[in-house]
Protein backbone atom coordinates (compact mmCIF):
# COMPACT_ATOMS: atom_id res chain seq x y z
CA UNK A 1 0.00 0.00 0.00
CA UNK A 2 1.19 3.51 -0.82
CA UNK A 3 1.95 5.94 1.99
CA UNK A 4 -1.31 7.51 3.23
CA UNK A 5 -2.28 11.00 2.12
CA UNK A 6 -4.32 11.32 5.31
CA UNK A 7 -3.45 9.85 8.69
CA UNK A 8 -5.91 9.71 11.56
CA UNK A 9 -6.07 7.93 14.89
CA UNK A 10 -8.36 7.38 17.85
CA UNK A 11 -10.67 4.88 19.49
CA UNK A 12 -12.78 2.58 17.36
CA UNK A 13 -15.29 0.53 19.33
CA UNK A 14 -17.39 -2.53 18.73
CA UNK A 15 -21.02 -1.54 18.20
CA UNK A 16 -24.09 -3.54 19.19
CA UNK A 17 -27.45 -2.63 17.65
CA UNK A 18 -30.88 -4.14 18.34
CA UNK A 19 -32.51 -5.64 15.30
CA UNK A 20 -35.81 -3.88 14.78
CA UNK A 21 -37.36 -1.03 16.73
CA UNK A 22 -37.75 -2.68 20.16
CA UNK A 23 -34.72 -1.09 21.75
CA UNK A 24 -31.92 -2.88 23.55
CA UNK A 25 -33.93 -3.84 26.62
CA UNK A 26 -36.56 -5.76 24.68
CA UNK A 27 -34.63 -7.01 21.66
CA UNK A 28 -33.67 -10.72 21.70
CA UNK A 29 -31.04 -10.20 19.00
CA UNK A 30 -28.19 -7.71 18.58
CA UNK A 31 -26.29 -6.96 15.39
CA UNK A 32 -22.52 -6.50 15.65
CA UNK A 33 -20.68 -3.71 13.87
CA UNK A 34 -18.14 -1.05 14.83
CA UNK A 35 -17.70 2.70 14.81
CA UNK A 36 -15.26 5.43 15.60
CA UNK A 37 -15.17 8.99 14.32
CA UNK A 38 -11.61 8.71 13.02
CA UNK A 39 -11.90 5.29 11.39
CA UNK A 40 -15.22 6.37 9.85
CA UNK A 41 -13.38 9.24 8.16
CA UNK A 42 -10.55 6.95 7.03
CA UNK A 43 -13.02 4.50 5.49
CA UNK A 44 -14.82 7.38 3.79
CA UNK A 45 -11.58 8.68 2.28
CA UNK A 46 -10.62 5.21 1.04
CA UNK A 47 -14.02 4.81 -0.62
CA UNK A 48 -13.57 8.23 -2.24
CA UNK A 49 -10.34 7.09 -3.84
CA UNK A 50 -7.65 8.27 -1.43
CA UNK A 51 -4.87 6.56 0.51
CA UNK A 52 -5.86 6.78 4.17
CA UNK A 53 -4.25 5.40 7.30
CA UNK A 54 -5.85 4.82 10.69
CA UNK A 55 -4.15 3.67 13.85
CA UNK A 56 -5.22 3.08 17.42
CA UNK A 57 -5.14 0.42 20.09
CA UNK A 58 -7.66 -2.41 20.17
CA UNK A 59 -7.92 -5.35 22.51
CA UNK A 60 -6.45 -8.61 21.25
CA UNK A 61 -9.90 -10.12 21.49
CA UNK A 62 -12.57 -11.21 18.99
CA UNK A 63 -14.04 -7.72 18.75
CA UNK A 64 -10.67 -6.05 18.22
CA UNK A 65 -9.65 -8.54 15.57
CA UNK A 66 -13.00 -8.13 13.81
CA UNK A 67 -12.62 -4.34 13.73
CA UNK A 68 -9.05 -4.46 12.43
CA UNK A 69 -9.95 -6.89 9.64
CA UNK A 70 -12.95 -4.84 8.52
CA UNK A 71 -11.11 -1.52 8.47
CA UNK A 72 -8.31 -3.16 6.50
CA UNK A 73 -10.91 -4.68 4.20
CA UNK A 74 -12.16 -1.19 3.37
CA UNK A 75 -8.75 -0.34 1.95
CA UNK A 76 -7.43 1.62 4.93
CA UNK A 77 -3.81 1.20 6.00
CA UNK A 78 -3.83 -0.20 9.54
CA UNK A 79 -0.13 -1.08 9.69
CA UNK A 80 0.37 1.10 12.79
CA UNK A 81 -2.68 -0.20 14.67
CA UNK A 82 -2.01 -2.46 17.66
CA UNK A 83 -3.89 -5.37 19.21
CA UNK A 84 -3.14 -5.11 22.91
CA UNK A 85 -3.04 -8.05 25.31
CA UNK A 86 -3.30 -5.73 28.32
CA UNK A 87 -6.76 -4.18 27.86
CA UNK A 88 -10.02 -4.89 26.00
CA UNK A 89 -11.65 -3.34 22.97
CA UNK A 90 -14.17 -0.63 23.87
CA UNK A 91 -17.84 -1.42 23.38
CA UNK A 92 -20.91 0.69 22.70
CA UNK A 93 -24.60 -0.05 22.34
CA UNK A 94 -26.91 2.15 20.31
CA UNK A 95 -30.68 2.24 20.00
CA UNK A 96 -33.29 4.47 18.41
CA UNK A 97 -36.57 4.83 20.29
CA UNK A 98 -39.30 7.23 19.17
CA UNK A 99 -36.88 8.80 16.73
CA UNK A 100 -34.26 9.56 19.42
CA UNK A 101 -30.86 7.89 19.28
CA UNK A 102 -29.10 6.90 22.51
CA UNK A 103 -25.58 5.53 22.89
CA UNK A 104 -24.25 3.62 25.91
CA UNK A 105 -20.46 3.34 26.28
CA UNK A 106 -18.38 0.63 27.95
CA UNK A 107 -14.91 2.04 27.30
CA UNK A 108 -13.32 2.76 30.67
CA UNK A 109 -9.81 1.27 30.78
CA UNK A 110 -10.13 0.18 27.15
CA UNK A 111 -6.99 -0.44 25.11
CA UNK A 112 -7.52 2.86 23.27
CA UNK A 113 -7.77 4.84 26.50
CA UNK A 114 -4.21 3.72 27.33
CA UNK A 115 -2.70 5.35 24.26
CA UNK A 116 0.26 7.58 25.09
CA UNK A 117 2.80 9.72 23.17
CA UNK A 118 5.25 6.82 22.79
CA UNK A 119 2.62 5.01 20.69
CA UNK A 120 2.67 7.75 18.03
CA UNK A 121 4.73 6.92 14.94
CA UNK A 122 5.99 10.39 14.09
CA UNK A 123 7.54 9.37 10.77
CA UNK A 124 4.16 7.99 9.69
CA UNK A 125 2.49 11.32 10.40
CA UNK A 126 5.33 13.36 8.88
CA UNK A 127 4.89 11.86 5.41
CA UNK A 128 1.15 12.61 5.19
CA UNK A 129 -0.53 15.62 3.61
CA UNK A 130 -3.21 15.90 6.32
CA UNK A 131 -3.52 14.73 9.93
CA UNK A 132 -7.17 14.40 10.98
CA UNK A 133 -7.94 14.31 14.71
CA UNK A 134 -11.00 14.74 16.89
CA UNK A 135 -11.83 15.97 20.38
CA UNK A 136 -12.90 12.48 21.41
CA UNK A 137 -9.32 11.28 21.87
CA UNK A 138 -8.23 13.80 24.55
CA UNK A 139 -11.42 13.03 26.49
CA UNK A 140 -10.41 9.40 26.98
CA UNK A 141 -7.50 9.90 29.38
CA UNK A 142 -4.63 12.19 30.29
CA UNK A 143 -2.20 10.08 28.27
CA UNK A 144 -4.51 10.27 25.24
CA UNK A 145 -4.55 14.04 25.64
CA UNK A 146 -0.76 14.00 25.57
CA UNK A 147 -0.76 11.71 22.54
CA UNK A 148 -2.92 14.02 20.44
CA UNK A 149 -0.77 17.01 21.42
CA UNK A 150 2.32 15.07 20.33
CA UNK A 151 0.76 14.09 17.01
CA UNK A 152 -0.31 17.66 16.25
CA UNK A 153 3.13 19.01 17.17
CA UNK A 154 4.71 16.49 14.79
CA UNK A 155 2.36 17.54 12.00
CA UNK A 156 3.10 21.20 12.58
CA UNK A 157 6.86 20.55 12.60
CA UNK A 158 6.72 18.77 9.23
CA UNK A 159 4.25 21.03 7.43
CA UNK A 160 1.39 18.52 7.56
CA UNK A 161 -2.00 20.23 7.54
CA UNK A 162 -4.14 19.58 10.64
CA UNK A 163 -7.88 18.98 10.35
CA UNK A 164 -9.65 19.07 13.73
CA UNK A 165 -13.25 18.10 14.44
CA UNK A 166 -14.07 18.81 18.12
CA UNK A 167 -16.71 16.05 18.28
CA UNK A 168 -17.84 17.14 21.74
CA UNK A 169 -19.03 14.08 23.69
CA UNK A 170 -20.77 15.08 26.91
CA UNK A 171 -20.90 11.46 28.10
CA UNK A 172 -17.10 11.52 28.27
CA UNK A 173 -16.57 14.88 29.98
CA UNK A 174 -18.57 17.96 30.83
CA UNK A 175 -18.37 21.09 28.75
CA UNK A 176 -16.31 22.98 31.34
CA UNK A 177 -13.66 20.24 31.25
CA UNK A 178 -13.76 20.10 27.48
CA UNK A 179 -13.75 23.81 26.70
CA UNK A 180 -10.14 24.74 27.41
CA UNK A 181 -8.79 21.55 25.83
CA UNK A 182 -10.81 21.72 22.62
CA UNK A 183 -10.32 25.45 22.07
CA UNK A 184 -6.57 25.05 22.56
CA UNK A 185 -6.50 22.30 19.94
CA UNK A 186 -8.54 24.48 17.57
CA UNK A 187 -5.80 27.08 17.76
CA UNK A 188 -3.34 24.55 16.32
CA UNK A 189 -5.54 23.49 13.40
CA UNK A 190 -5.48 24.50 9.76
CA UNK A 191 -9.06 23.32 9.25
CA UNK A 192 -11.49 23.52 12.19
CA UNK A 193 -14.75 21.60 11.63
CA UNK A 194 -17.14 22.24 14.56
CA UNK A 195 -20.90 22.01 14.69
CA UNK A 196 -22.84 25.18 15.43
CA UNK A 197 -24.37 23.65 18.57
CA UNK A 198 -20.87 22.71 19.79
CA UNK A 199 -19.67 26.28 19.31
CA UNK A 200 -22.59 27.65 21.32
CA UNK A 201 -21.42 25.50 24.24
CA UNK A 202 -17.71 26.09 23.81
CA UNK A 203 -18.02 29.87 23.39
CA UNK A 204 -20.87 30.20 25.91
CA UNK A 205 -23.08 32.23 23.61
CA UNK A 206 -26.15 31.84 21.42
CA UNK A 207 -25.20 34.88 19.34
CA UNK A 208 -24.13 33.91 15.83
CA UNK A 209 -22.14 37.11 15.28
CA UNK A 210 -20.19 36.53 18.50
CA UNK A 211 -19.38 32.97 17.42
CA UNK A 212 -18.14 34.19 14.04
CA UNK A 213 -16.05 36.86 15.75
CA UNK A 214 -14.38 34.23 17.93
CA UNK A 215 -13.71 31.96 14.96
CA UNK A 216 -12.18 34.85 13.04
CA UNK A 217 -9.43 35.02 15.66
CA UNK A 218 -8.20 31.53 14.77
CA UNK A 219 -5.50 30.85 12.21
CA UNK A 220 -7.65 28.02 10.87
CA UNK A 221 -10.28 28.10 8.19
CA UNK A 222 -13.43 27.17 10.13
CA UNK A 223 -16.13 25.07 8.53
CA UNK A 224 -19.27 25.25 10.69
CA UNK A 225 -21.71 22.37 10.28
CA UNK A 226 -25.32 22.40 11.37
CA UNK A 227 -26.49 25.77 10.11
CA UNK A 228 -29.99 26.52 8.89
CA UNK A 229 -29.89 24.41 5.70
CA UNK A 230 -26.31 25.53 5.03
CA UNK A 231 -22.71 25.06 6.12
CA UNK A 232 -20.69 28.16 6.96
CA UNK A 233 -17.12 28.93 5.91
CA UNK A 234 -15.22 31.42 8.08
CA UNK A 235 -12.03 32.50 6.35
CA UNK A 236 -9.88 35.51 7.23
CA UNK A 237 -12.72 37.13 9.14
CA UNK A 238 -15.28 36.71 6.35
CA UNK A 239 -18.24 34.31 6.43
CA UNK A 240 -20.08 32.70 3.54
CA UNK A 241 -22.32 29.67 3.24
CA UNK A 242 -22.80 26.59 1.07
CA UNK A 243 -26.32 25.08 0.90
CA UNK A 244 -27.05 21.50 1.92
CA UNK A 245 -27.98 18.67 -0.38
CA UNK A 246 -31.48 17.64 0.65
CA UNK A 247 -31.74 14.02 1.78
CA UNK A 248 -34.63 12.10 0.23
CA UNK A 249 -35.17 10.34 3.54
CA UNK A 250 -33.40 10.38 6.91
CA UNK A 251 -32.76 6.88 8.24
CA UNK A 252 -29.89 7.34 10.71
CA UNK A 253 -28.09 10.61 11.48
CA UNK A 254 -25.10 8.98 13.25
CA UNK A 255 -21.94 9.33 11.18
CA UNK A 256 -23.17 12.28 9.10
CA UNK A 257 -20.47 14.56 10.49
CA UNK A 258 -17.76 12.00 9.79
CA UNK A 259 -19.07 11.60 6.25
CA UNK A 260 -18.94 15.37 5.85
CA UNK A 261 -15.31 15.41 7.09
CA UNK A 262 -14.33 12.68 4.61
CA UNK A 263 -15.96 14.56 1.75
CA UNK A 264 -14.42 17.89 2.74
CA UNK A 265 -10.93 16.42 3.10
CA UNK A 266 -11.36 14.65 -0.24
CA UNK A 267 -12.15 18.01 -1.81
CA UNK A 268 -9.04 19.55 -0.26
CA UNK A 269 -6.88 16.69 -1.57
CA UNK A 270 -8.39 17.15 -5.03
CA UNK A 271 -7.44 20.85 -4.80
CA UNK A 272 -11.04 22.01 -4.98
CA UNK A 273 -11.90 25.48 -3.78
CA UNK A 274 -13.09 25.66 -0.18
CA UNK A 275 -16.67 26.14 -1.35
CA UNK A 276 -16.51 23.09 -3.59
CA UNK A 277 -14.85 21.01 -0.87
CA UNK A 278 -17.67 21.95 1.52
CA UNK A 279 -20.23 21.17 -1.18
CA UNK A 280 -18.71 17.70 -1.53
CA UNK A 281 -18.80 17.29 2.25
CA UNK A 282 -22.47 18.31 2.29
CA UNK A 283 -23.25 15.72 -0.37
CA UNK A 284 -21.50 12.89 1.47
CA UNK A 285 -23.23 13.85 4.73
CA UNK A 286 -26.63 13.79 3.04
CA UNK A 287 -25.99 10.30 1.69
CA UNK A 288 -24.80 8.93 5.02
CA UNK A 289 -28.04 9.85 6.81
CA UNK A 290 -30.01 7.81 4.27
CA UNK A 291 -28.47 4.51 5.44
CA UNK A 292 -28.14 2.71 8.76
CA UNK A 293 -24.77 2.54 10.48
CA UNK A 294 -21.85 4.77 11.36
CA UNK A 295 -19.93 4.41 8.07
CA UNK A 296 -21.82 1.96 5.89
CA UNK A 297 -23.64 4.69 3.95
CA UNK A 298 -20.50 6.51 2.80
CA UNK A 299 -20.46 6.28 -1.03
CA UNK A 300 -17.67 5.40 -3.42
CA UNK A 301 -16.25 8.05 -5.73
CA UNK A 302 -18.04 6.49 -8.73
CA UNK A 303 -21.35 6.84 -6.87
CA UNK A 304 -20.56 10.48 -6.10
CA UNK A 305 -19.71 11.17 -9.74
CA UNK A 306 -22.98 9.59 -10.83
CA UNK A 307 -24.92 11.98 -8.58
CA UNK A 308 -22.93 15.07 -9.58
CA UNK A 309 -23.36 14.32 -13.29
CA UNK A 310 -27.05 13.36 -12.93
CA UNK A 311 -26.55 9.86 -14.30
CA UNK A 312 -29.81 7.95 -14.44
CA UNK A 313 -30.02 4.94 -12.12
CA UNK A 314 -30.79 1.69 -13.95
CA UNK A 315 -32.60 -0.68 -11.60
CA UNK A 316 -32.24 -3.84 -13.68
Amino acid sequence: MKQPEVVTFGETMALMLPMGAKGIEHSPHLETSFGGAESNVAIGLARLGHQAGWFGRLGNDPLGRMILKKIRGEGVDVSRAVLSDDAPTGLMFREVISGKSSVYYYRQQSAASRMEPSHIDRDYIAQASILHVTGITPALSETCKQAIASAMATARQHGVKICFDPNLRLKLWNVDEARSVLLALAEEADYFLPGLDELKLLYRTEEFDEIISRLAQLRAVSIVKGGEDETYIVEQGEVRSVPYFKAEQVVDTVGAGDGFCAGFISGILREYSLDEAVRLGNLIGSLVVQAEGDWEGIPTWSQVEAILTNQKHIER
